[in-house]
């Protein structure tokens, strides 16, 4: 649990939907995670969860609502209360300032998880291969991974290559850190490297939004518990009294399942 969380919004989402063509996969979201918090959510497998993740990082367009990250719009500007959507290399800058970890870690396999991590700085940032490799190797070390810069993601295990895609996505040096389900791909013997990660990440007071099944990580590092189902946030609070006392009984129903 972060003790640098503080009472100023870092992101707003409000009156949030999504269709999939006609299946209303988010039906009116909102949720705001403050500065420095760690806003966690939780929810059976379909609920919207993800989907949501990816429309705060412009992965997919929203039907209805607006998301705010850092007082700024996210994919439209506003004009005489009107909103239009942004270029695309307005977009791409927005998400620089977006981290995302996903399930799949998605290295690029021909190149080493030094040069994976180095990538997006150089190209994105513009920074010279000199500052990104210094930089690359300081988050390797930070991962837990320095003796592992030279290897290739095929000689790495999947939590090993987890943490090269955390690695790389801090490398952007963003202000916002999404996670989805990031552990779930991998073998149970392996989910405890990463979550330590994680941890230690939330302690340096970054915001994150991790989506997840580790009830044990939303009530030791959680700021925020989110319950969503159907689309919709069922119940939302400290994590330690959601998961001691829901008030809802879909909520009840569920983690009677998963605790």
């Amino acid at each position: 649990m972060t003790t640098t969380a503080t009472a100023t919004p870092l992101v707003k989402i409000e009156g949030l939907h999504k269709y999939f063509g006609h299946h209303h996969v988010l039906r009116g979201i909102d949720l705001t995670v403050n500065q420095g918090e760690v806003s966690v959510v939780i929810g059976p497998s379909g609920s919207g969860k993800s989907t949501m993740l990816r429309c705060v990082n412009l992965l997919e367009t929203i039907s209805a609502g607006r998301i705010s990250v850092g007082g700024s719009l996210i994919g439209y500007r506003e004009v005489n209360g009107r909103l239009h959507d942004l270029r695309t290399k307005e977009i791409a800058a927005q998400r620089r300032d977006i981290g995302m970890v996903f399930q799949r870690f998605n290295l690029f396999p021909h190149k080493t998880a030094l040069y994976n991590v180095m990538e997006a700085p150089m190209h994105v940032k513009g920074q010279s291969r000199e500052t990104a490799r210094k930089r690359a190797l300081e988050l390797l070390d930070r991962v837990g991974l320095a003796d592992r810069a030279d290897h290739y993601p095929a000689q790495l295990s999947g939590g090993q290559q987890q943490r090269v895609a955390i690695a790389r996505a801090l490398a952007m040096e963003p202000k916002l850190m999404l996670f989805d389900e990031p552990t779930s791909a991998l073998d149970p013997e392996l989910v405890g490297d990463v979550l330590n990660v994680m941890k230690d990440l939330a302690k340096t007071g970054i915001t994150m939004i991790v989506v997840t099944h580790e009830i044990g990580f939303a009530r030791e590092v959680g700021d925020r518990l989110t319950f969503m189902d159907g689309g919709v946030v069922v119940e939302s609070g400290d994590p330690r009294e959601l998961l001691a006392n829901p008030q809802h009984p879909r909520t009840q129903e569920f983690l009677s399942r998963v605790l």
